[in-house]
């Protein structure tokens, strides 16, 4: 999925670069409007399904979590049930209630180490979407920048041209 916002982004930059410029404007680009729109419409499609994703694999490794707890206390109880049943002879009490301690503390270890993992991953996911997010919104704010430049600059030597600044046979051209 990121693959496709990164192929996008580069689709926009590839239009934009090789927009051509009219002939009396070599500071300004057409590109085609609609084509353009189209990319960036598509784009916006895919960037809420990588946030979706992302909450997917929260959800995910919240569901893990609470499996991993349930399973946990479904050994302690088992391990409680095992030590109730054995006969009462201390050797045998104390070795259920030692076995039931190690279980225990392997399961809850185990749980730990998932719990972090789980994390993890899904802390690396969050990062993915956010940096692709933010390439994707540095590339519009560039884009936006240079326009306004072509725009201010297409504007300003308009109104020098309508002034007569540009006119050489003008009074204003002369000084």
């Amino acid at each position: 999925m990121a693959s496709d916002i990164n192929r996008l982004i580069d689709m926009i930059f590839e239009r934009i670069e090789d927009a051509k410029s009219p002939a009396l404007k070599p500071n300004m680009s057409l590109v085609d409007r609609d084509e353009i729109l189209d990319l960036l419409e598509e784009l916006r499609a895919q960037l809420p399904a990588e946030i979706k994703r992302a909450q997917e694999l929260l959800a995910a490794r919240d569901k893990f979590v609470e499996e991993t707890k349930r399973d946990v206390e479904r050994i302690m109880r088992q391990a409680e049930l095992d030590a109730k049943t054995k006969v009462s002879e201390s050797e045998v009490t104390s070795a259920a209630k030692e076995k039931a301690r190690q279980i225990v503390g392997r399961a809850e270890e185990r749980s730990r180490q998932l719990y972090r993992v789980a994390n993890e991953y899904a802390e690396d996911a969050l990062a993915r979407t956010e940096e692709a997010v933010q390439a994707a919104l540095d590339e519009v704010k560039q884009s936006r920048i240079r326009f306004r430049t072509a725009s201010a600059a297409a504007t300003q030597e308009m109104r020098d041209r309508l002034d007569g600044k540009n006119d050489p046979d003008s009074p204003a051209g002369k000084e």
